[in-house]
């Protein structure tokens, strides 16, 4: 006789943690949004913002009750997505500065570096969002 295997579900997780889920996508939409119509970039808004770094917070203050739902990939998506911002942002910054004297490449390559980093955001941001609205967890 076979057995069948034992499929893990993970447990629905409580409504008020899906909207605070969907609040932490939103104070980032927020940020990119200050960061598109306002003087400063996306990924500066996103990092520097307020908005920003109160989702962050969030994130980490209510991934533990997220643990064994879907939800906990959403916290962990947002997480990465601030954290590797940061390091794009970083190494941008250092190309802007060391590599500014060969003929401004260094000033195209952070410049080109921040930009493309704000489209990754908004991407993730997007993407993230839209499957929390279908209940589905994101990649780790």
């Amino acid at each position: 006789m076979a057995e069948t295997p034992q499929v893990q579900t993970a447990s629905k997780p409580a409504e008020s943690l899906v909207n605070v889920a969907h609040l932490v996508y939103a104070l980032h939409t927020w940020s990119i949004l200050a960061g598109i119509v306002g003087a400063a970039t996306i990924v500066g808004m996103f990092l520097t913002g307020w908005p920003s770094i109160i989702a962050v917070i969030i994130n980490y203050v209510k991934r533990p009750d997220a643990k064994g739902t879907y939800l906990d990939s959403h916290f962990g998506w947002q997480i990465r997505t601030f954290w590797y911002t940061l390091l794009w942002v970083v190494i941008g910054g250092i190309a802007f500065v060391l590599l500014w004297w060969m003929l401004g490449l260094g000033i195209l390559l952070g410049v080109a570096i921040w930009g493309i980093t704000g489209l990754w955001v908004i991407y993730r941001i997007v993407r993230g969002w839209l499957a929390l609205a279908s209940a589905k967890s994101m990649p780790s």
